[in-house]
């Protein structure tokens, strides 16, 4: 995947990252237990990634990882990716908080809110058991973020899918579930009504899917790509994900079915309601944005998980002109994961789908894409509190509005990184 000339060097790179890595993982073994108060925890990852391809979109680029590299040769890094704090803990009878702020490499602020709200689990008195929260939060879409402060386990990237939900999909709103047994399983129904997400779409939009696993914060920015010489006059090189530009509510619905068998099947409609031509001061604009996502996991032994999810939706933002939206977007992605444990070992593997197809007044065919992308993860309980992962991911994608940086559409990219993840 990588040119001829550059493979002994990323042999060589690897082979240094994983010694390392090795040398120091009996120390992070044997550290000894910090007890934290149980209503709080903490999550902590240091990262070794090497790179090749293009500039990340992180860095105004049109790269789809969360790292990139210069356009020759191979970035090797070493960061603190990650600091999380998160508390979880009772309020009042039935009630309960939960916030959490991070700290992440190349993220806008310093430190952000990531979430923040209430949840009402009243003792259930029938089979049929109620809940409800309230504030700042993604909806329950991801099959992938399982662990704490919305961490994907056994892996480091989550699809291109989940990537995106947790870099547009954050909202403030109030939601409601019911959940009912059924047949040996259990059948949930949620609906949400939100505002402060009227900007979802700008990212799928302007730059199109991507792999990473930066989270989107209440008060930080997100950049854009490269811009058309028409949008560069009216929109900045960033978005902001959580805003409230047109005053009108949002909605969303859930349906999750638990069979008595190993099964769960999840479907997901979300409809912002966003006004196209609201616009704020700072030029950041309204973006009607709607999508159904349908979900799938399976466990067919006790040690096997087997995830899938299909996305598709559209988004447009502007004003109209000749029966169209300045940016009209049709947007699809699908990914099917297998993770099979040993021991204290995990295995994964994923393979990504996704397209976009542009038909707005003022952007063209080059501003579509379509690409693919195929990820393996070892992640290894060194003990109670720390985790090496190893992953690489392999992503190609063709865009033509690459040529507005000089580069070729379609380009490949291989990212292989190293997280040691403490979580006290």
């Amino acid at each position: 995947m990588f040119a001829g000339r550059c493979k002994g060097r990323v042999a060589a790179a690897f082979v240094a990252a994983l010694a390392a890595l090795g040398w120091s993982a009996p120390a992070f073994a044997e550290l000894p237990r910090l007890d934290l108060p149980a209503d709080l925890t903490a999550m902590i990852e240091f990262r070794l990634v090497l790179t090749d391809g293009e500039r990340s979109w992180t860095d105004g680029g049109f790269g789809r990882s969360r790292f990139g590299g210069g356009g020759d040769g191979i970035d090797v890094d070493a960061v603190p990716a990650n600091a999380q704090l998160v508390w979880h803990g009772p309020v009042a009878w039935n009630l309960e908080g939960a916030v959490a702020v991070a700290a992440q490499h190349g993220q806008d602020q310093p430190v952000d809110l990531i979430e923040a709200f209430l949840a009402w689990r009243p003792v259930p008195r029938s089979a049929t058991r109620f809940s409800a929260r309230a504030g700042m939060f993604w909806p329950a879409i991801s099959l992938e973020h399982e662990g704490p402060a919305w961490s994907v386990p056994d892996m480091i990237t989550p699809s291109a899918i989940n990537s995106w939900i947790g870099e547009e999909v954050k909202l403030v709103g109030i939601e409601g579930s019911v959940a009912h047994p059924v047949g040996g399983g259990r059948i949930a129904a949620t609906f949400g009504l939100f505002g402060f997400n009227d900007t979802a779409g700008a990212l799928l939009g302007f730059r199109g899917w991507a792999l990473h696993d930066q989270k989107t914060g209440a008060f930080s920015r997100q950049a854009l790509p490269p811009l058309n010489a028409f949008m560069q006059t009216a929109q900045p090189q960033w978005t902001t994900p959580t805003l409230e530009a047109d005053d009108r509510p949002g909605f969303y619905g859930r349906l999750t079915w638990q069979m008595a068998a190993p099964v769960i099947l999840e479907a997901f409609y979300y409809g912002n309601r966003g006004d196209p031509e609201a616009v704020t001061p700072d030029l950041q604009w309204g973006w009607d944005t709607s999508f159904l996502n349908l979900g799938a996991r399976i466990d067919p032994g006790p040690n096997t998980r087997i995830l899938a999810q299909l996305l598709t939706g559209t988004t447009a933002m502007g004003f109209e002109e000749n029966g169209r939206r300045w940016i009209e977007t049709r947007f699809r992605a699908a990914y099917l994961r297998a993770t099979h444990r040993i021991g204290r070992a995990a295995l994964s593997g994923r393979l990504d789908l996704f397209d976009t197809r542009q038909s707005g007044s003022q952007v063209g065919p080059d501003d579509s894409e379509e690409g693919w992308s195929l990820t393996a993860a070892l992640a290894w309980r060194l003990s109670g509190q720390a985790d090496l992962i190893l992953e690489g991911l392999h992503v190609d994608s063709d865009r033509g509005a690459r040529a507005r940086l000089g580069l070729a559409p379609e380009q490949a990219q291989d990212i292989v990184q190293a997280a040691m993840r403490i979580t006290l």
